[in-house]
């Protein structure tokens, strides 16, 4: 494509490295979620199915849960000390957390200190998941000047799906070749520590370093004039209130499309028709792929189209599918008809994809990584639960149709945030109309 082939020797590097930091976060970070119908069996106590389902769901969220806490953390050192450290402290988190958990007794060895340690393991993996996905794409953002930079960040996308695809695939296969399940989790140890050492190699942004050294020479001045730092455009630059709102309920939806097309309907395949754990992780693994495959077509249609355009086709779509979603799954009665829900919400779901750095270009940049990482965390930590507890209760009583309770909100509210982004990039000139690839040469650094 003309746009990759445009970037500098160090803007491919760096594409290339946090491309692989994030694929082996995600690999770690979802090897757990797609093993749940095993290891929440050996890891917690076996009950009645409701609290079994509540188990269940409080297993899933706990690691999203303790996000907002990484966000504060991980913000913090992002906007003070540099992106750059930011990824490297989480890859090394998520390695440690993986060899911790390839080495836990079961719950038949140790009893409920099992479930407290694997719950332990979760935390920190939901901490430092939150300062790896952000991380990655706010340096990018940074990195990259658009339209060149909605393709590379949209990359990084590429990487988490790839990283979850990859994960199902080692689920399935010790599944499939009857292995320890710890083995899976010494690999993802492996590939974190492969991440750790290769981003050791990045470089500071050139828009934060910029910033800091701006700060600097105002610093210089303070002896001269000692209000030049409290009236400083730069360190004060406010955030605009209704753009955290706007950015808060854009990012409510992606969770609850993920627990719907990954646990909702694997519950399904189970409960109506008997599928074992590794037949649901064989139907999630194609589902995976399909979802693979669609944020790649999301790179390539982000050079040709702007991103803005391609976000709302997406949620336009899905708003159909979700609205029709309790009717067709209420007269399934096969199990490929499910994998064809699941296919067809994966390539459509609702995120911002592939317009994350636009979204982020409008946080200070001294405030952009905190903003971002809090909003991003408190969005899923509180979409995770009353998505996953909400419809333990919802579909009791309402079967199917359950669902409709939790996404209509989230519908409308995804279309409140989306089109606050899409006036504020027409006020700022910045919404192009013409054909991306062709500004390309123009505006990479």
């Amino acid at each position: 494509m003309g746009i990759f082939s445009s970037l500098s020797h160090e803007q491919r590097e760096a594409t290339a490295i946090l491309q692989i930091g994030t694929f082996l976060e995600y690999f770690d970070l979802m090897l757990y979620v797609h093993m749940a119908v095993l290891l929440n069996e050996l890891f917690f106590p076996k009950t009645d199915p409701h609290t079994a389902r509540l188990l269940s769901a409080m297993a899933f969220c706990t690691p999203f849960v303790f996000r907002p806490l990484g966000a504060l953390i991980f913000g913090y050192i992002g906007d003070t000390v540099g992106r750059k450290a930011t990824v490297i402290i989480t890859t090394a988190m998520m390695a440690l957390s993986c060899v911790a958990m390839a080495n836990l007794p079961t719950y038949a060895q140790v009893g409920i200190a099992a479930s407290w340690g694997i719950t332990i393991c979760r935390i920190v993996q939901g901490l430092s998941s939150m300062g790896e996905i952000i991380g990655a794409q706010i340096y990018l953002t940074e990195l990259v000047k658009p339209p060149a930079n909605y393709p590379v960040v949209c990359l990084i996308a590429c990487s988490d799906c790839f990283g979850a695809l990859m994960a199902l695939a080692v689920a399935t296969g010790v599944f499939a070749l009857g292995l320890e399940w710890r083995v899976a989790f010494w690999a993802g140890a492996t590939i974190a520590l492969v991440g750790f050492v290769a981003r050791t190699a990045l470089r500071e942004t050139p828009e934060f370093i910029n910033a800091k050294q701006q700060l600097k020479q105002r610093f210089s001045k303070v002896n001269i004039d000692p209000q030049i730092l409290q009236e400083d455009v730069i360190v004060n630059q406010k955030v605009n209130k209704k753009t955290v709102i706007a950015y808060f309920l854009t990012y409510c939806g992606s969770p609850a499309c993920f627990y719907f097309i990954y646990v909702y309907c694997g519950e399904i395949l189970k409960n109506s028709f008997n599928y074992s754990p590794q037949q649901i992780v064989s139907q999630n693994l194609i589902v995976a792929l399909v979802e693979f495959l669609g944020v790649v077509c999301l790179v390539y249609l982000s050079c040709k189209i702007h991103p803005l355009k391609i976000v709302k086709t997406k949620a336009i779509i899905f708003s159909i599918i979700i609205l029709l979603a309790p009717f067709l799954l209420s007269h399934v009665d096969a199990p490929h008809h499910i994998l064809m829900i699941q296919s067809v919400s994966c390539l459509c779901w609702l995120n911002i994809i592939p317009a994350t750095p636009i979204f982020f270009k409008h946080f200070p940049v001294f405030k952009r990584f905190t903003c971002a990482s809090l909003i991003y965390a408190l969005s899923r930590g509180l979409m995770y639960v009353i998505t996953s507890v909400g419809l333990v209760y919802l579909t009791e009583k309402f079967n199917h149709y359950g669902l409709l309770i939790i996404f209509i909100p989230l519908i409308i509210g995804f279309w409140f945030g989306f089109l606050h982004c899409e006036q504020t990039e027409k006020a700022a000139e910045n919404y192009l109309h013409k054909n991306s690839l062709n500004l390309a040469t123009d505006v990479v650094q």
